[in-house]
């Protein structure tokens, strides 16, 4: 058949979910920021979400793009936490937080990360920016090249640092994906940004994310502020299995970015839960294959499926599999048949494509022979 139902998920729900299936959702808290969201990091979901494509100046949140192209360069095996970055003059004078490095001396790259994502320091981001780039301007590009393959396409950088610049803008939903980027890619080096202190040159500072002390779930990520942008803070945090991140732009004070985040998160984790529902690779189905070394071949997902979902209405989810009605060989592991369109209470949620698990050659000339008549003559029927 070419639609077929996938049983799926109801193995674990419990009595409680099933009659909680039309449990309701109360509106929203109100936010008192410019702009903001809270996003599912498993399935990328908005659950709530207010101008969050609109552009505005991002202040020290900059920085989160600055440390993701330290861990990338660490990743790739470009630079070392060991690598000692000499202090520029430039760096030394760059105004704002400051880490408190001092021109002319050589600062190990590991502190200076540290410097970037507790202390907020402009003068690190800059000499990590000279170091790995050669240049601030260097850097800003490689930044604007990264945040293009990220998908954060309402974002422009001109500096490693945030401070105020004509064309230096990002969205919460930008800035949302860049958290993301930087806890599923870099997760060796995520631990940082739960850090409360950091201490260099006898000067101790602390993180000024105040959700690491109210919430123990809380471990991450960065604040910023300057009086264009106002206070900011981008966070995350992970309950029960659910990570989420939290976008409030344009609060009032740091006691206001800090009180909004927790109102999103809070309604977040309260009334909706994530539900995994297929691991990748997994196999979902097997098809008819014409003309092929094989007569079947197995279909699946090459990535892992989760929803995002209010609470309580788990129940009501359903899967179908479209499968593409005739699939000739050769047949190529990864190649789309089809897709898995999961719905709630006969409303999308997601559609993804159904691949192929492996290859299938194609067959003797005979069999191609014998398939291609079957096929005309199938054609005719229908």
């Amino acid at each position: 058949m070419r639609t077929a139902f996938l049983t799926f998920l109801f193995l674990f729900l419990s009595v409680g979910h099933l009659q909680a299936a039309t449990a309701l959702i109360p509106s929203a808290p109100q936010i008192s920021a410019t702009s903001y969201l809270v996003m599912d990091a498993d399935t990328g979901k908005l659950i709530l979400s207010s101008r969050s494509d609109e552009r505005f100046a991002p202040a020290s949140l900059t920085k989160m793009m600055t440390s993701y192209l330290v861990e990338y360069e660490l990743d790739k095996g470009n630079i070392s936490k060991d690598d000692l970055v000499l202090v520029s003059e430039k760096a030394w004078r760059t105004p704002g937080s400051r880490m408190f490095i001092k021109e002319g001396t050589q600062v190990k790259l590991d502190d200076l990360l540290k410097g970037i994502i507790i202390q907020s320091g402009n003068d690190a981001s800059v000499a990590v920016a000279e170091h790995i780039a050669g240049s601030e301007s260097a850097f800003a590009d490689l930044m604007n090249q990264h945040a293009k393959l990220l998908g954060m396409n309402n974002t422009h950088f001109n500096n490693a640092t945030g401070l105020p610049a004509e064309g230096h803008f990002s969205t919460a939903k930008d800035l949302a994906i860049l958290a993301k980027a930087i806890i599923q890619k870099f997760p060796e080096h995520y631990g940082v940004y739960s850090e409360k202190y950091f201490t260099y040159n006898n000067i101790r500072q602390p993180n000024r994310n105040k959700l690491l002390w109210r919430d123990r779930t809380v471990d991450g990520i960065k604040t910023g502020h300057t009086d264009e942008a106002g206070y900011c803070l981008v966070a995350s945090a992970k309950r029960d299995g659910m990570r989420l991140i939290s976008v409030v732009m344009g609060t009032s004070s740091e006691e206001a970015r800090a009180q909004e985040s927790q109102k999103v998160l809070a309604y977040a984790f309260r009334y909706f839960r994530t539900h995994k529902l297929y691991g990748a690779d997994e196999i979902l189905s097997t098809a008819k294959v014409w003309g092929g070394i094989q007569d079947q071949v197995r279909l699946g997902l090459d990535e892992s499926l989760a929803v995002t979902i209010p609470r309580g209405q788990a129940d009501q989810l359903n899967a179908t599999m479209d499968v593409d009605k005739v699939i000739k060989a050769p047949v190529v592991k990864g190649q789309e048949y089809g897709a898995v369109r999961v719905t709630l209470n006969g409303e999308d949620v997601v559609r993804v494509p159904l691949v192929a698990m492996e290859n299938v050659e194609e067959g003797g000339i005979l069999k191609q022979i014998w398939h291609t008549i079957m096929l005309f003559f199938m054609s005719l029927i229908s």
